[in-house]
């Protein structure tokens, strides 16, 4: 019987922060080793954990455009050879964990490429039509295909299967010392297999494991500590849409977790004070873990735009929203260089950094995470109390408190100029703002002037 309580999570997850790392885009080299030179500044910049993505070879049938998709795996246990060796890999998490830094690899449970070896050794394992052929995913809302053609439908209602998938999931952990999963397309997946495949992993060490995926059960059950706040990206998408701050016309939605008609919800009318709305019924619903929040990642990119064509003026605004909730914030490749580029997906399309002139920014919100207890992750920071303002439909402003240590966050989500006056009466002081060293005196009545997409972030630590 196991002695641990699930999730069985890491102690350092308390207070993390999270960083994607897309290694075919990231040096010219795009290699394992190159990336290496990369670990410094991350590690000034505050970030804990490193994503990622598939480090799998990529299997060459039915593959898409010139180097095909890293979520089209041709094998779980190997590393993609043009990203460099085990050795290469292994020598990576030891200059990570020296730096105090923390890997998670992205997980593909859904399919596999067709040159996967299991398809000729196993082709059981695979969903299959009529006629015997196996079949790429389905989308179970339309029961079409998703149009992923590069993949292969894994049968979740084959036990060897499901074994060999826990082995594989095993040797990341047991061999290589990876510190947790991604896990791709997580939905879509029979939930009775992440009970029992996280009884197998959690039982080796503590891990720290994120469902993409928006799904109460995947975390009110401990498989998993985190999940997808899809909802919350779509809704600061719809804010910045009818507040004037994107430079996006459509309402295009890459996610496939819901129903496509909830795609149609980003270009309805959004206010500020719809994030209270939304936080509550996430509160109904989830009783354990967090979700990631973020204002891009790599589907995001890829499909449907940059954060600068969706948040345009307001990007730092809701950045800071994003980084000041409850949950953990994600920061993609490339965005501390404030890069405003779709990155191919099936191609090598090299990032230019430049002046990584958002670094200061994120390194500034990422260190207030670590040492402001009211800003750690799920239960183990403050609760959220909304600050009433007189304008709400613009203006999102909160306190988090936990164990003495208090933020005051103040974030305008509009175009409009406002002058707001607060009566907090907060103890704890001094309160000094996070990107001017002001100093705010809560003990009596105060006024902001904030002008469009302008934001403070008090803190007494």
């Amino acid at each position: 019987m196991s002695t641990y309580a699930k999730p069985r999570v890491p102690d350092w997850h308390k207070n993390a922060t999270l960083y994607e790392v897309n290694l075919r885009h990231y040096t010219p080299e795009g290699t394992i080793k190159a990336f290496s030179a990369h670990l410094p500044r991350l590690k000034q910049m505050g970030v804990d954990i490193l994503w990622f993505m598939p480090l799998h070879p990529v299997s060459k049938k039915k593959r898409k455009g010139e180097l095909g998709s890293p979520y089209a795996a041709a094998h779980y246990t190997n590393i993609n050879p043009l990203f460099g060796t085990d050795r290469d890999f292994r020598n990576l998490l030891q200059h990570v964990r020296l730096l105090g830094m923390h890997t998670i690899i992205d997980w593909i449970p859904n399919h596999t490429g067709w040159d996967h070896p299991w398809i000729t050794d196993h082709p059981e394992w695979y969903h299959q039509d009529d006629q015997g052929n196996i079949i790429d995913p389905i989308n179970p809302y339309s029961g079409e295909s998703w149009g992923w053609t590069d993949v292969a439908a894994l049968d979740y209602s084959n036990r060897e299967m499901r074994n060999a998938m826990i082995t594989a999931m095993r040797y990341w952990v047991e061999e290589m010392g990876v510190d947790g999963f991604r896990v791709d397309v997580a939905h879509g997946v029979p939930f009775d297999f992440w009970e029992e495949c996280t009884d197998v992993l959690y039982a080796i060490k503590p891990l720290f494991m994120l469902a993409e995926a928006e799904v109460p059960e995947l975390l009110n059950s401990g498989c998993f500590v985190m999940d997808y706040g899809w909802d919350m990206h779509k809704l600061l998408r719809r804010i910045a849409k009818y507040k004037g701050a994107t430079r996006k016309e459509g309402p295009q939605l890459v996610q496939g977790n819901l129903p496509e008609s909830d795609a149609e919800s980003i270009s309805r009318e959004a206010h500020a004070c719809d994030i209270d709305k939304l936080l509550a019924v996430r509160d109904s619903r989830y009783h354990r873990g967090y979700q990631m929040y973020f204002t891009s990642n790599h589907d995001e990119n890829a499909w449907s735009g940059t954060a600068y064509e969706w948040f345009g003026d307001g990007h730092e605004a809701f950045a800071v929203l994003t980084a000041t909730f409850s949950g953990m914030p994600l920061l993609y490749s490339g965005m501390e260089s404030a890069i405003d580029k779709q990155f191919r997906f099936f191609t090598k399309d090299e990032i230019d950094w430049g002046d990584f002139r958002n670094a200061a920014f994120y390194e500034a919100l990422f260190k207030l995470k670590h040492r402001n207890k009211a800003l750690w992750n799920g239960s183990h920071g403050g609760k959220l109390l909304k600050i009433p303002t007189g304008q709400d439909r613009d203006i999102y402003a909160f306190s988090r408190e936990k164990e003495g240590d208090r933020v005051v966050v103040l974030i305008n989500l509009s175009s409009n100029h406002h002058t707001i006056h607060l009566n907090l009466h907060l103890s704890g002081g001094p309160y000094y703002s996070l990107f001017t060293g002001d100093k705010a005196d809560f003990h009596q009545q105060q006024t902001f002037l904030l002008g469009p997409w302008d934001y403070r972030v008090f803190s007494n630590r």
